[in-house]
């Protein structure tokens, strides 16, 4: 029997393992895809400014897509960025306390801010889904010089808050099972 729960719990770590691993790949391939909508606004903003300032025949003067490109852009780079960036460490944090309090506190600090902030996750994703649905059903579009259904702007949100939400489970799993200290990661330059 106790070989049986030994063997349970192995397998529900691998489970856990593979999960983990998976989400890491698709972090990666959302963060190609953020560096590369930076890529589509920068050259959108440069087409712009080339329309704008060289009279070429048979051309618009300026690119007024544009903005709204630019506009669509940073919101989803934000949106795909965000999981990747979690997980690697990389968002912002002001540690300078943790630093200064005693380890087991600043453990204890991490520990709560990992439950708030997956508390946020979690109503965040809850609200995305409910404005999505909303947007749908009542057919809202976005007119700008690029039209399209509001619907298409709201639905990532709720995906990705759900992957933080996840991430921050996962970053509590490690937390648990790391030193009773501050994480050393995405630490102050001193």
């Amino acid at each position: 029997m106790a070989h049986q729960q030994a063997f349970a719990a192995a397998a529900g770590g691998h489970t856990t393992e593979a999960v983990e691993a998976a989400l890491g790949r698709l972090y990666e391939l959302m963060m190609l895809l953020a560096c590369l909508l930076l890529l589509v606004m920068v050259s959108s903003i440069t087409l712009d400014v080339l329309l704008r300032n060289v009279e070429i025949p048979g051309l618009p003067r300026g690119f007024p897509a544009s903005n709204d490109i630019s506009e669509y852009a940073l919101y989803f780079c934000t949106l795909l960025g965000a999981p990747w960036l979690l997980r690697a460490g990389q968002h912002i944090r002001v540690d300078i306390v943790l630093r200064a309090i005693p380890p087991r506190l600043a453990y204890g600090c991490e520990w709560l801010s990992d439950v708030m902030a997956l508390g946020g996750c979690v109503v965040l994703t809850w609200m995305g889904v409910v404005m999505a649905f909303k947007s749908y059903a009542s057919g809202a579009i976005q007119i700008k010089s690029i039209v399209i259904p509001e619907w298409w702007v709201m639905a990532p949100l709720p995906i990705v808050f759900a992957l933080l939400a996840i991430e921050f489970a996962f970053r509590m799993r490690r937390l648990a099972h790391g030193p009773k200290e501050p994480r050393s990661d995405a630490v102050s330059a001193a």
